[in-house]
C-alpha cells in the first residue's frame, strides 16, 4: 500500500481525534437519571396580573403551604391571552417586589414640616385618609353649575386607577369615585 503525504495527514488526524474523544469517558451503557424534586411541587398555585404597566400580563404565583404564604416562584402564565407566558424584564423580576426585606408593611406618616417618618396603625391611617377625602370633597363640591343646573360634582379631586386591577375591580373603583362625585376619573391603561 502506497501512502502519500495527504493520506498520512488524514490518518494521523483521525487517529488523534479518536484518542482525544476516547479520553472523555464515553460509555455506551444505559444511564440512570435522577430527577430532582421541584420546589413548586407542594406549593399553592394562583394566577394574577403583573402590576408594572397597563399591558396586564398574566402571572402564575407559587406560594408556600407551610403557613407563611411566602412566594416561592413567579413566572409568566402560558395560558394567558395577552403575554402567553412571556414577560418583560420588569415582569421577570417581579418576585423581588413581593419578597423584599426593604418593603414597607405598615403605614408611615410624616407630620407637616417634619423630617421624620413614624409608623402608625392601619386604623389611624384609614381614618386620616377618610377625613382628608371628606374635607377636600366638601370644599370642592358643586351642587349646581353657573346656569343653575344640578350637577353634583367634585372637580378638585382626580383619580387614576391602577393597571394591576382587572375589569371587575376597575368597575367597583370607578363606581366608588363616581359616588363621591368625581369628574376626573382616569386609568393607567389610557395614559
Amino acid at each position: 500500500m502506497e501512502l502519500n503525504r495527504r493520506d498520512f495527514i488524514k490518518i494521523s488526524g483521525a487517529t488523534a481525534a479518536g484518542v482525544a474523544v476516547s479520553g472523555l469517558g464515553f460509555d455506551l451503557k444505559p444511564v440512570k437519571s435522577h430527577a430532582q424534586m421541584l420546589k413548586t411541587q407542594y406549593a399553592k398555585e394562583s394566577t394574577t396580573i403583573c402590576c408594572y404597566c397597563a399591558v396586564g400580563c398574566g402571572l402564575i404565583v407559587h406560594t408556600s403551604k407551610r403557613g407563611d404564604g411566602r412566594a416561592i416562584n413567579i413566572e409568566g402564565d402560558p395560558d394567558h391571552v395577552i403575554n402567553q407566558g412571556a414577560l418583560c424584564s420588569k415582569g421577570a423580576s417581579i418576585k423581588q417586589l413581593v419578597e423584599n426585606e426593604n418593603r414597607l408593611t405598615e403605614p408611615m406618616y410624616r407630620a407637616p414640616y417634619s423630617a421624620k417618618w413614624e409608623t402608625v396603625s392601619w386604623d389611624r391611617a384609614m381614618k386620616k385618609i377618610a377625613k382628608k377625602v371628606k374635607e377636600t370633597r366638601d370644599k370642592g363640591f358643586e351642587a349646581k353649575n353657573a346656569k343653575g343646573q344640578t350637577v353634583n360634582r367634585v372637580t378638585n379631586i382626580a383619580s387614576i386607577g391602577s393597571a394591576a386591577l382587572d375589569n371587575e375591580e376597575c368597575w367597583i373603583y370607578q363606581t366608588l369615585m363616581r359616588s363621591l362625585g368625581l369628574v376626573y376619573i382616569e386609568h393607567q391603561a389610557r395614559i
